[in-house]
């Protein structure tokens, strides 16, 4: 059966104290809409997408079509001055067609994760009505109907907050509205809402949600949602065809040791042409962007009508106190973790839009907060993340994807260097970040921090 993603985009954002609507307000680069859509575009399980919109913003949604490359987004619907409304004119959309699962989800919940929207898909081959739900954790009170005075205190463990995705099938969820509107004293709360009050009979599964599934709701939502985004890591999945490597132009630029050498070594392997480029092998400092332009250019020199990916792995780790530090150790350290990424990332941009390619770079587990000991490796790694992010939002018009890969510890000879001989089973092997390094490469995704963890 079909499963239909319905952004349910109606609000005016009124609490929000906002001339545009809320769902139009930027997060971390993009409208909070485009978010909550791409979310939906890239899982497996959704086939299409409606939007319903506020008429009034129809326009504006229009533009934000043309300008994203969704193939999913089929109906643009206007939709009501009440949530249900939104919801009805979804369910007129497909009535008269076959029988369909419905997934009903706020455009202001940018942050719904693959994980919960394969839940709700895979939920609805046994039931006919999803919600998805976290457990309350604060106490939650009845009170009389001024307001002043507790009147019960339900057991909290009993209680769940409601999120969205809601799903049902089509004429479930279509005749509950059907009795619901037969009755005059019909007040809207939500789809579930509907369904168990008309609908008694039917069962409503709830599917675990997330405390960053987050509605955006006030102003003050803004600061965390964009914080959230920066944080927020994507995985990979083992079904990427390696094959595809083959006769792919790859350039590594700290291609000599660790990660980027398994990197080299693997895409080697499937048939791609690989260029490693270092300090110690081929005389190339990315902090000078001269050389990292002449390493670019021999490439082609070599025959080459394109560049497929640019991957910058070369950085520099020095475990000591920053005020032990000499001022050229300080300059190393910045020049190369930082300068140097730029200077890669200007170096490829021509050559990345001519191939609609790839730039890929490698932060670590320590730019979510400065360590002691490490403070300019932390400072520099946050600030990959946040340069990625920003790029990706640039380039985005050249075809140009830009993604960070986020390894816990890995095994490596700079690991080895600042922190001595380690159990392995705590450690990442190098290889395995090549080989998310190199499905990352083959994704269609753009602006991500992709986690590879240990598997335990």
């Amino acid at each position: 059966m079909r499963n239909i993603a319905v952004i349910l985009a109606g609000g005016v954002g009124n609490r929000m104290g906002y001339a545009t609507p809320k769902q139009f307000y930027k997060v971390a680069g993009k409208t909070v809409i485009e978010h909550t859509v791409d979310a939906f575009e890239k899982n497996r399980h959704i086939d299409e997408i409606a939007i319903v919109m506020n008429p009034s913003c129809i326009g504006q949604m229009e533009d934000i079509l043309l300008r994203n490359t969704w193939k999913k987004v089929k109906r643009l619907l206007k939709g009501g001055s009440e949530r249900y409304m939104s919801s009805l004119s979804a369910i007129a959309a497909y009535e008269n067609g076959e029988e369909v699962n419905l997934l009903f989800h706020d455009a202001v919940r940018p942050l719904v994760s693959q994980r919960i929207i394969d839940d709700v898909a895979e939920a609805l081959e046994h039931y006919r009505a999803i919600d998805v739900a976290v457990p309350a954790t604060d106490t939650i009170i009845s009170v009389d109907d001024m307001g002043e005075y507790i009147t019960d205190i339900p057991k909290r463990s009993m209680l769940r907050r409601g999120q969205t995705p809601q799903a049902f099938r089509l004429s479930v969820i279509r005749e509950a509205y059907k009795k619901a509107l037969a009755d005059e004293h019909f007040v809207s709360t939500d789809d579930c809402g509907t369904v168990i009050k008309y609908l008694p009979e039917v069962p409503i599964y709830v599917v675990n949600g997330e405390e960053s599934n987050m509605k955006l709701t006030y102003k003050e939502d803004t600061y965390l949602m964009d914080k959230l985004f920066q944080l927020r890591g994507t995985s990979v999945h083992d079904g990427v065809d390696l094959s595809m490597m083959k006769d792919r132009v790859l350039v590594v630029f700290g291609g000599n040791s660790g990660i980027g050498e398994e990197l080299v070594r693997m895409a080697r392997e499937q048939g791609a042409k690989v260029y490693s480029f270092s300090r110690s092998t081929t005389g190339t400092d990315i902090s000078d962007r001269k050389a990292v332009e002449q390493a670019l250019a021999s490439v082609m020199a070599d025959g080459n009508s394109r560049v497929d990916y640019v991957v910058c792995s070369a950085a520099i780790l020095s475990k000591e106190p920053l005020m032990s530090m000499s001022e050229a150790a300080i300059d190393t350290i910045i020049d190369t973790n930082y300068k140097g990424m730029v200077n890669v990332s200007i170096a490829a941009h021509d050559y990345l839009a001519r191939s609609a390619g790839q730039l890929l770079l490698y932060t670590s587990s320590s730019y979510t907060r400065g360590r002691a000991l490490y403070s300019l490796y932390s400072s520099t790694k946050a600030a990959v993340v946040n340069f990625a992010q920003a790029v990706a939002q640039e380039w985005d018009h050249d075809g140009i994807r830009v993604n960070v890969i986020n390894p816990e510890r890995t095994k490596t000879p700079m690991r080895v260097k600042n922190f001595g001989v380690e159990p392995d089973h705590t450690l990442l092997k190098a290889d395995e970040v090549a080989l998310a390094s190199m499905r990352t490469l083959l994704s269609d995704f753009t602006g991500q921090v992709i986690d590879v963890k240990i598997q335990h």
